[in-house]
């Protein structure tokens, strides 16, 4: 890479700091913007994950617009007349403040609503984000015209846009959810554009005082010496079709890489809150370190240590999972993320071209970028019924290493024959062996000396990266042949698997029942007996709080009006009686389709079948709902693991009782491996003047599919939950008190403080 003369060269520290505080400012807002924005959709679509991968969808979109207008106006315009376009689109820009959702935002119940929430995040924030993702190319393209003593190199500059963005990322949950609402966190927000303005103002000063009035096409340098330095980084730097296609996976791998480590790691290893931090935080920090100074030595121990860190990652999170706590399986997947990246990433920054090709390089990275997240949005979702394009792009990142020849031979030839052997082998395994889990653990040793020997192929990309797919596709294929899945199908909203599993009876035989997964959370499960079918079983037992506040108040609840948010497999149905009148109300179509099949569940179909169906959001749907229409309110809505938090605020349990009648009882299902949920509830009910008692349920006998619970039950007047308290069924207590925390609000949650 050519070097500008130092000797005539400005080296003003101050210059510096100025387009790296632009930079860092720009990033800071944009991933200030993400989460805020998330936080405030995410209400309107029951917390899924894939709102939030949407989101990032969104966000890549607009970046790679953004990265687009920047090389086009640094290509085709003058630098005055760049400042002056640029200009005139920050001020069309403040028609979008201050933030805020459209009026009359509903999304759609009746089909897939990534498109809806798409154009609403375009019409919300398109504008001001659209400004802010043009700053990082358009900031460094401008940086390396101002005649600075490192203008010939401002890649660097790139650290402290994605420092910015790290910070930023790990300061909202931690620093501004717990302290600031939203509607003053959109506030701040629009103070901080404001300032970014004016740093982007002061970068266009110090450009257009460094032309000196004269109209300086782009892509030209001023001194003969400097033309002639830029012919020759030019002819080292061809743009040919295979270096730009080079780039382009060298961005897009990592970044689908990312959604898809994210979705799975919330879907099969833990729904934990903000759990999706870690992956963005590592996948920022990769950027911060390639582009610095230390990318040169830090990059071939990246490529060295890759395949010493995927043998354990192949053997324990593939082939063999059942050995490791979840908390482990989490290292292995990030530490393998993590190494895939770096690589990824270490090979673009040594591939990064000469200024004059600055933003057409961010340009390929941002549309990789794109295609990347719309691979995991718009097609994963309706190719693969679970989170395969997981894996997939972790070979994807293997075949990207080093070294990479695709020059025809035997030794080419050998490489992707024998990994697809393999594969051709396990499929007829698969389909002529009766019994093929009988060789379960000679198979799981076979594929661990497998991973061992394709250590020996870490110099060959084709063939390590094909290896250790035909690996991980036999390991899936045998553990779903193991886990006994009779349906599995991918929603918006999540995974969803019906499996039948086996159980010890009363009497010592052995029993097949179905039970319904959410990820890794299970929702509910039935008995297939016809004179056991109706027993509700898991968290709505009737040894726990449901069957004990149904059977206390079994003589006045004839003909109670009752609505059940979260349907699962619909096992609380079987509580109904034939003069009450049931509403049930689930978000996901899927979920409703499954409960109402009964070759996987009969709950509904034997004991409700006349229950009115409401598919939708909960707040959004009861809103509709007349007021004090309900006798008994079943809040029992969870993604994977996790209670939507929209769902526990002050104004929820406000609307709540707005719709029970004043003898009312809300019940809350709140068992959770991760959250203190009575914290929020305890809170919020003191905060509302609430009678409220809490069981957390610990069952006394070894009953098949009783499970300990955790409930709360809610009502206006202490008296009406008196016969449940003094009843002998089970140890009702009244909610402990807290004051180390505020309540919840729509404007105002806190995560962090109610981790467990």
């Amino acid at each position: 890479m050519s070097h500008r003369p130092e000797a005539t060269a400005d080296r003003n520290l101050p210059l510096i700091f100025l387009f790296a505080a632009t930079l860092f400012t720009s990033a800071s807002l944009m991933f200030v913007l993400q989460p805020l924005f998330g936080k405030i959709l995410l209400p309107l679509l029951g917390g899924s994950p894939a709102v939030w991968n949407t989101c990032m969808v969104f966000y890549q979109s607009i970046l790679f617009l953004g990265y687009l207008y920047a090389h086009y106006l640094s290509t085709r315009h003058a630098q005055h007349r760049q400042i002056q376009i640029h200009t005139a689109l920050i001020l069309i820009s403040f028609l979008a403040l201050p933030l805020a959702l459209p009026e009359n935002t509903v999304p759609p119940t009746d089909s897939n609503p990534t498109f809806w929430l798409l154009w609403t995040l375009f019409l919300a924030i398109g504008l001001p984000f659209f400004v802010v993702s043009t700053t990082a190319p358009l900031i460094q393209k401008w940086f390396a015209n101002v005649g600075h003593h490192t203008s010939h190199d401002p890649y660097y500059l790139y650290a402290a846009s994605n420092t910015g963005s790290l910070i930023a990322l790990l300061s909202y949950p931690f620093l501004l959810e717990p302290n600031i609402g939203l509607a003053n966190q959109k506030s701040y927000w629009s103070a901080g554009y404001l300032l970014l303005c004016l740093l982007i103002a002061g970068c266009a000063f110090v450009l257009w005082k460094n032309c000196r009035g004269e109209f300086i096409r782009p892509g030209r340098i001023n001194s003969p010496l400097q033309d002639a330095e830029a012919v020759t980084a030019t002819d080292e730097n061809n743009l040919s079709l295979a270096t730009q296609l080079h780039w382009l996976a060298l961005a897009l791998v990592p970044s689908s890489l990312l959604l898809g480590l994210t979705n799975f790691i919330s879907t099969d290893i833990a729904s934990v809150p903000l759990l999706w931090i870690i992956p963005l935080t590592l996948y920022l920090l990769s950027f911060v370190i390639v582009f610095s100074k230390w990318n040169d030595k830090i990059h071939p121990l990246m490529v060295k240590l890759q395949p010493l860190f995927l043998l354990p990652f192949i053997a324990y999170a593939f082939i063999n999972p059942a050995d490791l706590p979840y908390w482990a399986y989490l290292i292995l997947h990030l530490l393998a993320f993590f190494f895939a990246v770096m690589v990824c990433h270490g090979e673009l920054a040594k591939l990064r071209p000469h200024t004059r090709h600055l933003t057409t390089f961010y340009l390929i990275m941002s549309f990789a970028g794109m295609l990347g997240g719309m691979f995991n949005t718009f097609v994963a979702p309706f190719v693969f019924n679970a989170v395969y394009e997981y894996p997939i792009m972790i070979i994807a990142a293997l075949l990207l290493r080093p070294g990479l020849k695709l020059t025809l031979n035997s030794g080419l030839l050998l490489q992707i024959i024998v990994p697809a052997l393999l594969v051709i082998i396990g499929i007829i395994a698969h389909a002529t062996v009766d019994n093929l889990l009988q060789y379960f653990d000679i198979i799981v040793i076979g594929l661990m000396g497998l991973t061992l020997l394709t250590y020996l192929l870490r110099a060959r990309p084709v063939g390590f990266a094909l290896m250790t797919g035909a690996i991980i596709f036999l390991a899936l294929g045998l553990h779903g042949l193991s886990s006994h899945t009779l349906y599995q199908q991918r929603s918006f909203f999540g995974v969803l698997a019906v499996r039948e599993a086996v159980l010890t009876d009363e009497q010592g035989q052995p029993e097949s029942y179905h039970e319904l997964f959410h990820g890794t959370t299970k929702h509910g499960a039935q008995r297939l007996a016809a004179h056991l079918s109706k027993i509700p079983l898991t968290y709505y037992s009737r040894p726990g709080p449901m069957g004990q506040l149904f059977k206390e108040y079994d003589g006045n609840d004839q003909a109670w009006n009752i609505g059940v948010v979260g349907l699962g497999a619909g096992a609380l149905a079987c509580y109904a009686k034939d003069q009450q009148n049931w509403t049930l109300y689930e978000i996901d179509p899927l979920v409703v389709d499954i409960a109402g099949n009964p070759a996987y569940f009969s709950y509904l179909s034997q004991c409700a079948p006349n229950a009115a169906m409401r598919i939708g959001d909960a707040r959004l749907s009861l809103e509709k709902e007349p007021d004090q229409h309900f006798d008994l309110l079943v809040m029992d809505a969870f993604s994977s693991d996790s209670v939507p938090t929209h769902l526990l605020t002050k104004e929820a349990l406000a609307l709540y009782f707005k719709k029970l009648k004043p003898t009312g009882i809300l019940a809350f299902h709140m068992t959770n491996r991760h959250l203190s949920l009575k914290k929020v509830l305890s809170i919020n009910a003191e905060a509302l003047h609430l009678a409220s008692l809490i069981q957390e349920f610990q069952p006394q006998q070894d009953i098949p599919l009783v499970v300990a619970t955790d409930w709360v039950v809610m009502a206006k007047h202490a008296e009406t939950l008196e016969p449940l308290r003094l009843s002998r069924l089970g140890k009702w207590q009244k909610m402990p008190l807290y004051f180390d925390m505020k309540p919840w609000t729509d404007d105002f949650t806190n995560i962090v403080s109610i981790w467990k």
